[in-house]
């Protein structure tokens, strides 16, 4: 897939740039565009809002939440990068409230919506329950131009990346993959980032979330699969056959980041897995098995990269118990953003 062609203005972000009023607060208007149109009222303030849009590339409405550096108004002439982070199954945009993304004074963050198990990636098959299912399409084709021509960007690759945690963390390192001229680092937190036959358990951890299946497994990485994740379709829908069977996987095989980890060449890459504290029944202990396969990959190939295993977080920061939740992914961002911040200035 490419993206697909906007104006030269729009290419140097040049979108409106709005001209606060003194204690001004409310969320600045935005343009429709790109298939995208904005459904009632953006809600929180000039520089941490959530707008809600529609697009037929995706059945439902979708939030997404931009948040803004608080110098943003007071510098009109001024352009920023722009990190999209991605979130994890189950969860919204409106929820991503991590300390680092908030107060970051140099780039603009932009949480798009992913799907409570659309995967960020388009479905093979658009015919189910779930209605339209074309998540790349939205983020890559829709969210980034729209982004571009609303706020001061600098949009290009070396003013773009792309991270996320957990299913976030696939749809980064997809994203990188498929779109390489569009982005200059990508980051997994806790990342479903090897989806080969080599880690079998989160491949149909993810087939589970398609289709609503218990397990303990399932219920450790997303909490709770007879939960609120919409219809249940096939294990089919997302990606074909999970099987190993006769080369019936072939989809999953060809979108599984952690074989073609070449495509990132001249990308920065960034790791970040605990351990589960050497527990099975969680979900961080094979999320670690899979990032070492993408490192092991990545030794293979010759290329650099920025590994943290935080082990049982112990060192990491509070409240992180080496497991997936969001007290590690905070302390991942507190170490993250900041390296983000000065690889955008030196570029």
């Amino acid at each position: 897939m490419t993206l697909l062609p906007i104006g030269a203005a729009q290419a140097q972000g040049t979108g409106p740039a709005r001209a606060a009023a003194p204690g001004d607060s409310t969320p600045p208007p935005l343009t429709d565009g790109y298939g995208l149109t904005q459904v009632g009222t953006a809600t929180g303030t000039a520089t941490n809002f959530v707008i809600t849009v529609t697009t037929p590339q995706v059945a439902g409405r979708h939030h997404i939440k931009i948040i803004l550096p608080s110098d943003y108004d007071a510098n009109p002439d001024k352009r920023y990068p722009v990190l999209y982070f991605l979130h994890g199954a189950g969860d919204d945009p409106v929820n991503q409230t991590y300390p680092a993304l908030l107060k970051s004074k140099s780039m603009i963050t932009v949480i798009p919506d992913g799907g409570l198990r659309g995967w960020h990636a388009n479905w093979r098959d658009q015919n189910t329950a779930a209605g339209a299912q074309n998540w790349e399409t939205f983020n890559i084709n829709q969210v980034i131009p729209f982004v571009d021509a609303n706020l001061r960007t600098v949009a290009t690759k070396q003013g773009r990346a792309v991270a996320g945690v957990s299913m976030g963390g696939f749809g980064a390192f997809h994203y990188g993959q498929d779109h390489p001229e569009l982005f200059s680092q990508v980051a997994s937190f806790s990342g479903d980032i090897d989806l080969s036959v080599d880690s079998m358990d989160l491949r149909l951890a993810v087939v589970a979330s398609l289709t609503n299946a218990a397990g303990a497994l399932c219920g450790n990485i997303f909490g709770n699969c007879n939960g609120p994740y919409g219809p249940t379709v096939s294990s089919d829908a997302l990606f074909g056959s999970p099987y190993p069977v006769f080369n019936v996987d072939w989809k999953w095989n060809q979108i599984d980041p952690s074989r073609h980890m070449d495509k990132l060449k001249g990308i920065g890459i960034s790791i970040y897995v605990g351990n589960g504290n050497g527990n099975p029944l969680e979900a961080e202990f094979w999320l670690e098995g899979a990032s070492k396969h993408v490192r092991d990959n990545l030794n293979a190939l010759g290329m650099p990269y920025y590994f943290a295993d935080y082990g049982n977080g112990s060192k990491w920061g509070p409240n992180c118990n080496g497991g997936h939740n969001g007290y590690c992914w905070a302390q991942d961002l507190e170490d993250f953003i900041p390296r983000l911040e000065q690889a955008f200035a030196s570029s």
